[in-house]
């Protein structure tokens, strides 16, 4: 079978921006000088002194650090928490244990603090303590979250009622530095490569349970420092009616991994993320136990294929969310090519999924007003699908460039053909 990766891939040449700008490794030091400039002036420009931040991936952009948790953590009580000042260059970190973070920042002493219980009124007033001597009375406070003991807490905690941060981390997000990049591409080729050595083992009799320990314990080894979030190996019904029930009629994805032996023919929707130094890989390819793909399934890819080309071509700074959709409707033959609960693409960071969300229900009018700086990282995963066949789905990282677009992933097909003429 052909392993070759995706025609697009070929227009690299004509982006402006090449895979020898990107380092091998990141400088961290560097990155984290730069995400801090840019926190800093997305404060300065929503008129925000301090940040409040509690979600991990926004504490890993903030500080730095990377936090095995990730997305598991998200509603654990010992989880880390950052505080960002308007004046000072260094952010608050707040760990609940050192040994459990991957330490890469260099925070001066007296901005590595212990553990706060944030989901506890006892920790809540602990921390109110904290903040008294770190923030003004008068100051604007934006937080990513509250815990059901801090909105108890009222002005004890925040004097004044704090305001969203949402704004203020998107708009520093959104563009990555080439540090950031070279995180996200590095994460990508640890994925890649734990990947294919599991589908080269991949046979009749495989347990999904036991490719996700392969996968975990690979990528490990290979430099991860999180598993984002619990690898998905699903085998996709030949029809909706045959599949799980949803009360939408859709197909229901992702579902839970178990301990279910696959068998010959079985079409595999893969969809798998770890993070290097906080930033993370999306990696999604469709799989076929034991066998290659039919003709119907074979047309499928042919016709998934076609859409990442007919998104491909419209990539660029300048361009829409609004524009990507209506490319791949286009190339689609006036489907919509994704799941309705999900999205035709979305950024990608310290969190596996980020803004922007393209085809969401948003709407059209944020689509077209959301406008790709250069810079900024997209995951496309478009969904083909018809009854009988099991569909294809598959999923590409690129780097949004003036001149167009240049890919991050490099994974092949297998065991699907890709055309010469694609």
């Amino acid at each position: 079978m052909t392993t070759s990766t995706h025609s697009g891939v070929t227009q690299i040449a004509r982006t402006g921006y090449t895979w020898l700008d990107i380092p091998a490794e990141p400088d961290l030091a560097r990155m984290r000088r730069e995400v801090g400039a840019r926190l800093h002036t997305a404060m300065a420009d929503q008129g925000v002194d301090a940040l409040v931040l509690l979600g991990n991936g926004n504490v890993i952009y903030a500080t730095g650090i990377s936090w095995p948790l990730a997305d598991a953590g998200l509603s654990h009580v010992e989880r880390p928490v950052a505080v960002v000042l308007a004046g000072d260059e260094h952010p608050h970190l707040f760990l609940p244990f050192r040994e459990g973070a991957v330490m890469e920042s260099d925070l001066p002493a007296d901005h590595l603090h212990g553990p706060v219980y944030l989901e506890f009124d006892e920790g809540v007033s602990e921390f109110a303590r904290v903040l008294a001597g770190l923030i003004p009375a008068a100051a604007t406070v934006a937080t990513d979250e509250l815990t059901g003991a801090m909105r108890r807490a009222g002005a004890a905690l925040f004097p004044s009622a704090p305001i969203d941060a949402a704004p203020v981390i998107g708009a520093a997000k959104l563009v990555k530095t080439i540090d950031q990049i070279a995180c996200v591409r590095r994460a990508c080729q640890i994925t890649e490569q734990a990947v294919a050595e599991l589908q080269k083992s991949l046979a009749p009799g495989a347990r999904q349970i036991d490719l996700s320990a392969e996968f975990v314990r690979r990528t490990f080894e290979l430099g991860a420092t999180t598993n984002m979030f619990d690898s998905v190996w699903q085998v996709m019904p030949t029809s909706k009616a045959a599949g799980t029930w949803t009360t939408t009629g859709d197909l229901a994805l992702p579902l839970l991994t178990t301990e279910r032996e696959l068998a010959q023919g079985d079409v595999l929707w893969t969809d798998v993320s770890i993070s290097y130094h906080g930033y993370c890989s999306d990696h999604g390819r469709t799989w076929i136990v034991g066998q290659d793909p039919t003709a119907a399934q074979q047309r499928q890819f042919d016709t998934w294929s076609r859409i990442v080309d007919g998104v491909l071509a419209v990539t660029r700074a300048g361009a829409t969310c609004g524009d990507l959709g209506r490319a791949a409707i286009a190339a689609a033959g006036g489907e919509k090519p994704w799941l309705p609960h999900f999205y035709l693409g979305h950024g990608i960071g310290t969190s596996a999924a980020e803004m922007p969300m393209i085809g969401t229900d948003l709407g059209q009018d944020w689509d077209d007003g959301f406008v790709f700086p250069a810079g900024m990282l997209l995951v496309f995963e478009p969904v083909v699908w018809e009854d009988g066949t099991g569909g294809y789905r598959g999923e590409e990282i690129v780097v949004v460039t003036e001149g167009g677009w240049m890919p991050l992933t490099a994974y092949p097909y297998d065991p699907y053909e890709v055309s010469d003429g694609d």
